[in-house]
């Protein structure tokens, strides 16, 4: 699988069919990554904040993500709903839900209602996120209903083109080592320079929006984050 998983923050329906297509047409591409702001929880909204009744429309006409056949998309839920919002994303064919540490009072709480909800479809795997500034204690009690945790690589969620926080390394370091089997990934600000010390530090995935979409070739610009993940960069 590829270490690689763009991201994609939708500023209409158009952008986001248009972003999908790009990144699914790339043969090394096989997970991407849709985030879903609130306006609330992080800022600025993004659609379907944006346009709802959009968004509920097509979930009534039963329509599904393009590229399902080769593609499979992961929900990086950025909002207070995150259970109810989950429900149209999984509709339309997701089967990966990230869920913000910080956006319930109460973690074990709303994974537990989650799984209840949809943890009887065993194709979906349920993620933890945690903001840079947070302790580890809040996602480690939770360590048994997880299947893989996000690190936020930047101190301001909900927007690309963040600067990227060197306090994910320590975190990443000390998460690996008490829970060496669990998966991680970090999302948030990575440049090449960053990836190849994440890696080293056990992380199996990077998920990377403007560094590869604002390249003057995105194509180019992943295969050189992919190539970090191949012995001796070949």
């Amino acid at each position: 699988m590829s270490i690689v998983v763009p991201a994609v923050l939708p500023s209409s329906r158009e952008d986001f069919i248009e972003k999908l297509d790009f990144f699914a047409q790339i043969p090394s591409v096989s997970r991407i990554q849709i985030d879903v702001v609130d306006g609330h929880f992080a800022a600025p909204a993004c659609w379907p904040y944006t346009a709802p009744e959009e968004f509920q429309a097509m979930v009534a006409r039963g329509e599904m993500l393009p590229h399902l056949h080769n593609v499979e998309y992961e929900i990086d839920l950025m909002c207070v709903d995150a259970e109810l919002a989950a429900t149209g994303w999984l509709a339309l064919g997701a089967t990966r839900l990230t869920f913000h540490a910080e956006s319930t009072t109460n973690v074990s709480l709303l994974l537990a209602s989650a799984r209840r909800r949809y943890g009887e479809n065993s194709t979906i795997s349920f993620g933890l996120a945690l903001n840079i500034a947070s302790d580890l204690t809040l996602i480690e009690q939770c360590i048994d209903h997880i299947q893989y945790v996000q690190f936020m690589g930047i101190n301001r969620i909900g927007r690309q083109g963040q600067p990227f926080d060197e306090r994910v390394f320590e975190k990443v370091r000390v998460f690996h080592a008490r829970h060496p089997n669990i998966p991680m990934q970090v999302d948030g600000g990575i440049s090449l320079e960053s990836a190849k010390k994440l890696i080293g530090l056990g992380v199996s995935g990077l998920v990377i929006g403007s560094h590869i979409l604002e390249a003057g070739n995105p194509v180019a610009a992943l295969a050189a984050f992919e190539r970090l993940s191949t012995p001796y960069g070949v």
